[in-house]
């Protein structure tokens, strides 16, 4: 695979979509479609290794201890039985209620108010005893621990990652809700099947892309995405503690079943691993130390300790699932193919931020 491969596979989903490579501090492979070089894309999932890390940092500070009860900082989290359920479990996708409302639309319903999503995760009822098993926490992640960092730390969210992660990183094109003198840089989101219509219809929404949604509701750009996980790669920056994001690294399900994904996953503590040899959206040649966040398959991020490569994809196409998860597989893996073959001596390729 080449870097002409590469973008071939990204411009199959069509519309506006931005892609960065970087290997080691350089970035050897950037295209931007059908959108400006600081229009926002909508990140979904992207967004939780964001707020891990906010809760790994205030960890690491001594704020809290990941393995307490989440009641312990917020007592009425405690209710229908949840006084065992730790921070750890919600980091880990195993508190035993993966839908604060008892299912998904109706979490949705509510994403884009703040007190009535916490307070649905605060009443949420268990289905199976915490840590017994991986069951995916669409929404509810980010409301558990977002509520949970301001409880701890006396800031909200958007505010404690915007003062501890996006500015002393300078990644002015990354937020945490869209404020409203963002608003015409957005890049709606299409979709081509009635599912998919009615995901796209909620998250175009104005209300929902200016809330504060910490599971699912960064939005920014791939350069930003990139440069971000570059700093990660790297020890944090001087910004974000490598104990931090060690923590965030560590194996917490290898080859489990997710009970509401539906195929097996590997997790870390707050981030997505590479699963060798496994369609999943680090790509079926990622290394096991892989780590990243897919978001909804419209969004795909990644770092590679081996490889010293860091890969950022934003799209405004919503696929069904099956078919997106395929198509960010294969890019993935298109780009590893291109990385490899940097180390045969082929020539990188960065292309303008005007748009092919």
């Amino acid at each position: 695979m080449t870097w002409d491969d590469v973008a071939r596979i990204a411009a199959e989903r069509g519309r506006a979509s931005s892609i960065v490579v970087m290997r080691g501090d350089a970035v050897v492979f950037e295209e931007l479609r059908a959108a400006g070089p600081h229009d926002l894309f909508y990140a979904f999932s992207v967004s939780k290794p964001f707020t891990a890390l906010a809760v790994h940092l205030l960890a690491q500070r001594g704020a809290l201890d990941l393995d307490a009860p989440i009641a312990e900082y917020w007592p009425e989290y405690a209710a229908n039985g949840k006084q065992h359920v730790t921070i750890r479990h919600a980091l880990t996708h195993r508190t035993g209620a993966p839908y604060s409302t008892g299912w998904a639309v109706g979490d949705a319903l509510r994403m884009a108010d703040w007190q009535a999503s916490v307070s649905a995760a605060a009443g949420a009822r268990p289905h199976h005893p915490p840590g017994e098993r991986v069951a995916y926490e669409l929404l509810s992640f980010g409301f558990i621990l977002g509520e949970l960092v301001e409880r701890v730390d006396g800031r909200p969210i958007a505010r404690f990652i915007d003062d501890e992660f996006l500015k002393p990183l300078e990644l002015a094109d990354t937020r945490l809700g869209l404020e409203t003198d963002a608003w015409d840089r957005r890049v709606p989101l299409v979709a081509g099947r009635l599912v998919e219509h009615i995901r796209r219809a909620a998250f175009n929404r104005r209300a929902v892309r200016e809330a504060v949604i910490p599971a699912a509701g960064i939005q920014t750009t791939a350069r930003d995405l990139a440069r971000f996980y570059r700093a990660l790669l790297t020890g944090g920056g001087g910004v974000v503690r490598s104990a931090a994001i060690t923590a965030a690294r560590s194996v917490s399900a290898d080859g489990e079943l997710d009970h509401v994904i539906g195929h097996t996953m590997r997790w870390g503590t707050g981030f997505q691993l590479g699963f060798p040899g496994h369609v999943r959206p680090m790509g079926t040649r990622a290394s096991a130390e892989t780590f990243g966040h897919n978001g909804s398959a419209v969004a795909n991020v990644w770092a590679d300790p081996g490889r010293d490569v860091v890969f950022a994809w934003l799209n405004s196409v919503i696929l069904p699932r099956r078919a997106g998860l395929a198509h960010i597989s294969r890019l993935s893996d298109a780009v590893l193919d291109a990385v490899d073959a940097l180390d045969a001596g082929d020539a990188l390729r960065v292309d303008g931020a005007a748009g092919r």
